[in-house]
């Protein structure tokens, strides 16, 4: 039952990491109807910067950086995809798609081989949670992303921003006629996507995890499957999704060896098992709209 807890606990931290990126997901997607899936590199290249960054000018400072400079990345997409004025959001996915190529395979390019560190402060050890023994970094991870987390949907509820948001997304061209400025909605939208990926990106980074690699950004979309079980349009349904699958991989991968006739890793499928499980059940997400039609 130790290892099962400890699994169950890596997992919940896992979910909230995979959170933080399905809620980039899901509120480009509310405020632009557009699934973003450049997600991944914008992730990769916050977190390069601040592993590039770190020796330099400190662990804190440089998250500061890579945060700032994956807003501007994503805000930098998000004017592209403007330019497409009378294209539609689907065009517009298949857009960042070609985006997120051109963005990963030049930071691949860059990273190579190497692993990168980030020197954070929690290093390799661990602490006791009761019976459990679970790294630093993933208590830490558990504890930023409930913050960064809280002060998101404060801030989605209270801010003019917020407002604004769920407003275009009910109803944009009402939205529009009670003078919200639909551009701006989703400026923001995308800026505050690239600096929670980013985030995402450093816990990802460190322990268990050996450091940043190559194949980090597809590591991140692994919250893809999060935001589509919650339900692309539903914030609250960002964080079931993520929670759900960060505590399946975590115990499909934990108990591999019992699973082997499943295939191996099954760790690396799961998500997205569980994202068809549920499609196929509730196509809109478990907490999406579902669609009605007069007839």
């Amino acid at each position: 039952m130790t290892y099962f807890g400890e699994l169950v606990i890596n997992g919940i931290s896992l979910g909230c990491i995979y959170t933080l990126i399905a809620l980039g997901f899901v509120v480009i997607f509310k405020a632009t109807e557009v699934v973003n899936f450049a997600q991944g590199s914008v992730l990769l290249l916050g977190a390069y910067f601040v592993a590039r960054m770190h020796s330099d000018i400190g662990f804190v400072p440089a998250v500061l950086v890579g945060i700032a400079i994956a807003a501007v990345g994503a805000v930098v997409i998000e004017r592209v995809l403007s330019r497409a004025k009378f294209a539609d959001p689907i065009a517009l996915s298949i857009i960042t798609i070609g985006v997120d190529i051109l963005l990963a395979t030049e930071l691949t390019r860059r990273i190579g081989q190497q692993v990168l560190s980030f020197d954070d402060p929690w290093g390799n050890r661990t602490v006791d949670l009761g019976p459990f023994t679970v790294p630093e970094a993933r208590v830490a991870a558990m504890v930023v992303a409930a913050v960064l987390i809280a002060a998101f949907f404060v801030a989605f509820k209270y801010s003019t921003w917020g407002v604004a948001t769920r407003a275009t997304a009910e109803d944009f061209e009402a939205a529009e006629l009670m003078g919200i400025r639909r551009g701006r909605v989703s400026l923001v939208a995308w800026l505050v996507a690239g600096a929670l990926a980013t985030v995402a990106g450093v816990f990802l980074g460190t322990s268990p995890s050996p450091g940043l690699n190559n194949t980090s950004n597809l590591t991140a979309l692994n919250a893809f499957p999060a935001a589509v079980v919650g339900g692309l349009d539903s914030t609250g349904g960002a964080v079931a999704g993520g929670l759900l699958i960060g505590i399946v991989q975590s115990l499909t991968a934990g108990y591999n060896n019992h699973l082997s006739f499943l295939g191996s890793p099954l760790g690396d499928v799961s998500a997205y098992v569980v994202m068809l499980v549920v499609l196929l059940w509730r196509p809109s997400g478990l907490f999406g709209t579902r669609e009605m039609a007069r007839v």
